[in-house]
């Protein structure tokens, strides 16, 4: 018929689930990658600019990092919330 879902209303939500956590992981992981790499830039040019040496330089990534690491947590929290909702 029209419009029924041939996969059976058995199952069907548990792979749909899977499906877009891995979305979301996938999302989640390239703006992780984005983030760290754009802290650590940061890190490296204003320790530079400062004159910092290298401890400020570590110093500066290793904060960014924290940074970057945190703003991707709460990106994943989020994604994942919106996603779920959207599927039911």
């Amino acid at each position: 018929m029209a419009g029924s879902d041939k996969t059976g209303a058995k199952g069907a939500g548990t792979r749909g689930k899977g499906r877009h956590a891995l979305t979301v992981l996938s999302a989640t992981a390239l703006i992780a990658t984005e983030a760290f790499a754009t802290a650590v830039a940061a890190g490296w040019a204003l320790a530079g600019l400062a004159n910092l040496g290298d401890i400020g330089e570590y110093a500066l990534m290793a904060l960014f990092g924290l940074a970057a690491l945190y703003v991707s947590a709460i990106y994943f929290r989020r994604a994942y919330r919106v996603e779920m909702q959207l599927t039911h």
